[in-house]
């Protein structure tokens, strides 16, 4: 089993942002094309980039698959996880235990798109939320329309308070993903946001040792040409592709930029991390119904008030 870690190594911050939800299609074999779900993802060390699809490994920020959201015809009550799907995770600094409510909630959802809509109308940021400032992993997802396209999802595997991490990654997915224009007022009603907190990082023994489903992982290889590079996908990509252990290694070692033939000596040669995730979802609709009494008339484009976090 794997060697435990609560909290990521230190390293350089480094941020993610999503490919898209059509599924590839894949083999053991290692020798499938990635097309346009391929991510390059930039490793501790430098290198040279290898497609659009990522943000510069020196400013922090690294390429992450992320292809689950919640329905968007659930109530936003119901995304105030006290239980469900997800088992509560340790916090940050290991004293959490399987009894605790989960970190993450609706509200940071909510504060994200108060974030995204305060900078889109020129309106002052909104003030600080309530929920707790712990430091943490965090990526901050945005879909939109009804398949929940892709739309931006960058984020930072190194700990960071989540009432400032949450604002820069807010925008900087939303804004700042290569892959795709910047976000505009006219998209903001098809949006769902999605919040994921990483926790319970693990050294693995080696590539198998994870379980689909349950673990995100993150893996570090050197490619074909000696530079060092890193991928990762978080828990429920694995399992939403129906993929198994080998074609999701497979495939994050593509989304990284390896090109040569896969082989299974070469699989022995990474080095995985492994980590859970928290994670929830709200659409724009539970959104606003969330800040009715922020918005003026009940007008949707009216600006919220500032006392909310008061």
């Amino acid at each position: 089993m794997g060697k435990r870690r609560c909290v990521p190594p230190l390293e350089p911050k480094l941020a993610a942002g999503c490919c898209g939800v059509k599924k590839p299609k894949l083999s053991g074999s290692g020798t499938h094309s990635h097309g346009n779900q391929a991510t390059t993802v930039p490793g501790s060390s430098s290198g040279p980039l290898q497609n659009h699809q990522h943000a510069d490994g020196s400013n922090g920020r690294e390429n992450i698959s992320d292809l689950t959201l919640g329905s968007a015809n659930s109530p936003i009550t119901r995304m105030n996880p006290t239980s469900g799907a997800l088992s509560p995770l340790s916090r940050p600094n290991g004293t959490g235990n399987s009894t605790k409510n989960l970190v993450v909630t609706a509200e940071m959802c909510c504060y994200c798109f108060d974030v995204l809509y305060c900078h889109l109308y020129g309106f002052p940021q909104p003030r600080l939320p309530r929920f707790t400032n712990d430091p943490y992993p965090l990526f901050v997802t945005w879909k939109t329309g009804r398949d929940k396209r892709l739309r931006g999802c960058i984020g930072t595997f190194s700990a960071m308070n989540l009432h400032s991490g949450l604002r820069e990654y807010t925008l900087t997915s939303a804004l700042k993903d290569s892959r795709f224009p910047p976000l505009t007022r006219e998209e903001l009603p098809k949006l769902f946001c999605s919040v994921s907190l990483l926790t319970n990082f693990e050294d693995a023994s080696d590539y198998l040792d994870w379980e689909v489903g349950i673990h995100g992982i993150r893996i570090e290889f050197i490619n074909e040409k000696g530079v060092k590079r890193t991928a990762t996908y978080l828990p429920e990509v694995a399992k939403e592709q129906d993929w198994d252990q080998i074609q999701t290694i497979d495939s994050l070692l593509r989304k990284g930029g390896f090109k040569a033939p896969i082989t299974n000596d070469f699989r022995k040669t990474i080095k995985l991390t492994r980590y859970r995730s928290e994670k929830v979802t709200i659409s724009y609709a539970e959104y606003m119904a969330s800040r009715q009494h922020c918005f003026q008339n009940g007008t949707l484009h009216a600006p919220p008030l500032y006392n909310h976090y008061s």
